[in-house]
Order: structure tokens, then sequence, then C-alpha cells
């Protein structure tokens, strides 16, 4: 249940659904309630095949480009503080590669759910390092398993949320999810500096042994 909450939260914090429910809405501002849920549903499918990918097959990656973990850990520690950050700042969003631009060619689209809500929003650079530098530590039978089942949870999570987006919206407002995003923030901050500090800490070692 610790791993299980652990990658959840690692993982809520970095991808902040919550901070995507602002676009979600201007995006599918004239779309129908049923529109709305399909591209929330497939949004969430999405990302979910997206981070498991991620967690299965990014050691493979890593081998192939000749990669250590504890360089992978460094530069997604600075792409998850650089996120928290720009969750800090306010510039989330731009931050994930949306500008004016592509907002309008994704609302002169049918199907925005794999692209831009799917990938840079949710799905980046820093959560799936995180879940190729995870696997490392946990790759056990009951590990991977659970590890699953929290990308799962996240999964659902985004359904949820998205699905809510409007409703969310008209409850917290913008100043409310402003306020949640920077908290949010600090967490990644911290997330990413763990990343960095562990590895750096690790190469430290190994030169000495």
């Amino acid at each position: 249940m610790d791993l299980f909450i652990y990658l959840f939260a690692a993982l809520f914090s970095v991808l902040n659904p919550i901070g995507t429910v602002p676009i979600f809405v201007g995006l599918t501002q004239h779309d129908s309630q049923k529109e709305r849920s399909r591209i929330s549903l497939w949004t969430a499918i999405n990302v979910f095949i997206i981070l498991l990918v991620s967690y299965f097959i990014g050691q493979y990656v890593l081998t192939f480009f000749g990669i250590s973990i504890d360089a992978l850990r460094i530069a997604g520690g600075i792409v998850i503080v650089n996120s928290g950050f720009s969750l800090l700042s306010g510039k989330f969003n731009k931050k994930r590669g949306i500008n004016k631009k592509i907002e309008n060619e994704a609302q002169q689209r049918n199907d925005i759910a794999l692209t831009p809500l799917a990938i840079p929003m949710l799905a980046g650079p820093g959560s799936i390092s995180l879940l190729i530098a995870f696997y490392q530590e946990h790759h056990e039978i009951d590990e991977i398993i659970i590890s699953s089942l929290a990308i799962l949870a996240i999964g659902i999570a985004i359904f949820v949320i998205l699905k809510s987006a409007h409703y969310l919206a008209r409850i917290l407002g913008a100043s409310g999810i402003v306020a949640i995003s920077r908290i949010v923030g600090f967490i990644v901050i911290s997330i990413g500096i763990q990343y960095i500090v562990s590895s750096i800490i690790n190469i430290i070692k190994g030169n000495l042994m």
C-alpha cells in the first residue's frame, strides 16, 4: 500500500490533472456533454498506455542509448523541478507546450484526446523519466503489479477530473485552481530535487568505491 500511495502521489503531482482543467474547459466549451465524456475517457486511456509503456519499455531505451539510470534521474529531476517552478509561477500551461496557436488548432479538430491533452499536457518527460527510474528500483513481480495498479488509478483519476472539469471550474474558480496548482508545484519541486540529490549521492559513492 505504501508503494501504491507513493507512486500515485508522485505521478499525480507531476501530471497535475487539476492544472489541466482550465485548458480542457477552453478546448471543449462548444462540445456536448457526451463528447466531453468521450474526450475525457480517451485522454485517460492514452495517458495510461503512455505511462505503462514508459514503465516497462523505458529501461530498454536507456540501454540502447547507453544512458545510466543516475543520468536519467538527474535529467528527469531537472524537468520535474522546472515543471514545479512553472506551477508556482503560474506559467505551467506555456511550459507544457500549449500556446495560443496550438490551442486554436486543437479547437478546430474533432479529437484532442491524444494531442494536446495526453501529450504534452499530462504525460510529459517528467512523468516518463519518473517511471523509468522507478522501475529500476521496483521490478519484483508484486511491485510491478502494484505499480501497474497505481498507473491505472491515475488514469481513472484523470478521467474523473476531466469529466467533471466544467463543474470543477465553476466551483473552484480560477483562483482556486491556481492555488491548488501552486501547492502541487511545491510538492513537484521536492520530488525533482530528491531525484537529483539521490542520483548525485549514488554517483559519488560509485566513484569512491
